[in-house]
C-alpha cells in the first residue's frame, strides 16, 4: 500500500527483456525483495548495485501500464509503501495501475500548471470532483472533471519533485482511480 507521495525520482537505465533498471539519486533505501512503486506501478526489486535497483515487469504490466513506453534516460517516480504507523498525507494508492490516460493539454494558471487528461472511458465514473486520483504513481486531486476527461492542478512543489512536471500534450499516464469508489460501486451492486 502506498500514500502516493513520490519519495525521489529515477531514470531509467536500460530495458532488457522484461527487466527495467532505474538509476536513482537521491538513494532510497531498498533491498532485494522490497516492493517500489515506478511511475505508480507495484514492483518487486530483484537486483541492486550502487546506482540502482532492477525490476521485473510482467507482459501484462507493460500492456497494461504506461512502462513500455520507457526508454533509456526516461525520469521516473518512485515511492517506498507505507509503514504501519505512518501518516497518511496522500491517499490509499495500491500501486496497480487501473488503466492508461493520455494528457489532452496543460496550461499556467496563476503559479500552478492544470493537466487536462483524458482516461479511458471506463475509469470516468470513479473520477469525481475533489476527489483522488494517482497520476504516474503521484496523489492528485480532481479539480475539474466532465464527460470526456479530467484535469488536476500542480503546485510548484510537485512539478519540481516529480516526473509530472515534463508532462506534456500526448504523453501516456499511469491512473489509478481511488480503491473506495470501486468497492461501493461493487457493494451498490448488490
Amino acid at each position: 500500500m502506498f500514500t502516493g507521495l513520490v519519495m525521489a525520482t529515477g531514470m531509467v537505465a536500460g530495458t532488457e527483456g522484461g527487466r527495467l533498471r532505474v538509476e536513482i539519486q537521491p538513494p532510497i533505501e531498498l533491498t532485494e525483495g522490497s516492493s517500489v512503486a515506478v511511475n505508480g506501478v507495484c514492483l518487486t526489486v530483484v537486483g541492486m548495485d550502487d546506482r540502482g535497483f532492477q525490476v521485473d515487469v510482467m507482459d501484462e504490466t507493460m500492456r497494461s501500464s504506461s512502462l513500455g513506453d520507457l526508454g533509456e534516460g526516461d525520469r521516473v517516480n518512485l515511492e517506498l509503501p507505507m509503514r504501519l504507523g505512518d501518516t497518511l498525507d496522500g491517499h490509499l494508492v495500491q500501486g496497480h495501475v487501473d488503466g492508461v490516460g493520455t494528457v489532452e493539454s496543460v496550461r499556467t494558471e496563476g503559479f500552478s500548471r492544470v493537466v487536462r487528461i483524458q482516461p479511458p472511458a471506463e475509469l470516468l465514473r470513479y473520477i469525481v470532483h475533489k476527489g483522488s486520483i494517482a497520476v504516474d504513481g503521484v496523489s492528485l486531486t480532481v479539480s475539474s472533471v466532465d464527460d470526456q476527461a479530467f484535469e488536476v492542478s500542480l503546485i510548484p512543489e510537485t512539478l519540481e519533485l516529480t516526473t509530472l512536471g515534463d508532462a506534456g500534450p500526448g504523453r501516456s499516464v499511469n491512473l489509478e482511480v481511488d480503491v473506495l469508489a470501486k468497492y461501493v460501486e461493487k457493494l451498490s451492486a448488490r
